[in-house]
């Protein structure tokens, strides 16, 4: 891990949260009845950064009806002290106190946390059973999975600072054990990578096939630093890594995460917000191919905020998902905006 990045580093991935530039722009909720579950967001509390449960529920208390929310790694809370391939537990015991909270109802109907991804050092191989155990027992049964982060580039611009995986870690031999580990307790795998790692994954998904896994973020098209104006060249190869990734039947996929820097699409960078027919247009081109290769019912809508939050509002956000998902059928919105997310983390009372 890189103890002193550039400030530069840091911008590439991390946005800062401009509330008086998110409030230049608003707009009435879209069928706002319509039941999401958000699979993928983040709580912490950094220098200067902060998104914790009064932050989180001032999003999804924003007018759409968000049902439940899954928790994802992001180094949140870690134990100070002790076993160091034990000290992500803390992140599962912090946010199982946030699901403990919410799920006291004394903030609302949304079941923040509901599912909760958090991280083990994969490469333990069939010996990171004792890590998830651990996990197990401090989730008081929300534990779901594992993401380990395994973006990696050439270009250092692009490594986020507080992530140094080594080149083709996913081909490990006992990174896939780790992986194969999860499958035998009943858990699933976070994929973050970028689209050049795509073709690894499809590898390692055909190693691990009794595994689920989800593909954050589309699988990173890249659009920022050497990649910057090239994501008509970058397209192409995406696509066809998407394709192949999706006919591994374990394999599933998060519909988002597209408003970092490193995307390059620029939206944090005008005068005003983006507006849902602006994101809904920009989004199209990935998330029309991803649901024509995988299907509706492997295809899940996720916010990724706060780090999103950079570049628009949670409103927009959803609202740009109901745009344009307005010409599908009930079936597939209702896989889309909740049932694939409910399945795929096992959670109550979600179809």
């Amino acid at each position: 891990m890189t103890t002193d990045p550039s400030p530069e580093t840091l911008a590439m991935h991390y946005i800062p949260v401009r509330k008086d530039w998110l409030d230049r722009h608003h707009e009435a909720i879209i069928d706002p009845d319509l039941p999401i579950v958000d699979p993928h967001h983040h709580l912490w509390d950094r220098a200067g950064n902060r998104y914790l449960l009064d932050d989180i529920l001032a999003d999804t208390n924003s007018g759409h009806n968000i049902v439940a929310t899954v928790f994802v790694q992001c180094r949140a809370f870690h134990r100070a002290g002790g076993n160091v391939a034990m000290q992500p537990i803390g992140e599962t015991e912090f946010a199982t106190g946030v699901a403990a909270m919410a799920e006291s109802g004394s903030y609302g109907k949304t079941r923040i946390c509901e599912g909760i991804v958090s991280h083990a050092d994969m490469t333990l191989g069939a010996d990171v059973e004792r890590v998830l155990d651990a996990h197990i027992a401090a989730a008081g049964g929300r534990f779901r999975g594992i993401r380990h982060i395994v973006t990696w580039t050439d270009d250092p611009l692009l490594m986020n600072p507080n992530y140094a995986p080594p080149q083709h870690q996913l081909n490990d031999e006992n990174f896939r054990e780790g992986i194969r580990q999860l499958g035998r307790q009943g858990l699933t795998f976070d994929a973050w990578l970028y689209h050049t790692q795509i073709d690894e994954l499809t590898a390692a998904a055909r190693a691990c096939p009794d595994t689920n896994i989800v593909l954050d973020h589309v699988g990173g098209p890249l659009g920022a630093a050497s990649y910057a104006s090239k994501h008509q060249e970058v397209f192409p190869g995406w696509v066809a890594s998407i394709k192949r990734l999706a006919q591994c039947p374990n394999v599933h996929v998060k519909l988002g995460g597209l408003g970092m820097r490193i995307n390059g699409f620029g939206h944090e960078n005008e005068d005003t917000p983006p507006t849902s027919e602006m994101l809904a247009a920009t989004w199209k081109p990935y998330f029309d191919v991803c649901i024509e290769a995988f299907g509706a019912s492997r295809c899940m809508f996720e916010s990724n905020f706060p780090v999103d939050k950079g570049s628009y509002s949670y409103q927009v956000y959803w609202n740009a998902c109901k745009r344009y998902a307005a010409a599908m059928s009930d079936a597939e919105k209702a896989h889309l905006f909740s049932g694939t997310a409910g399945r795929f983390y096992k959670l109550s009372n979600v179809n």
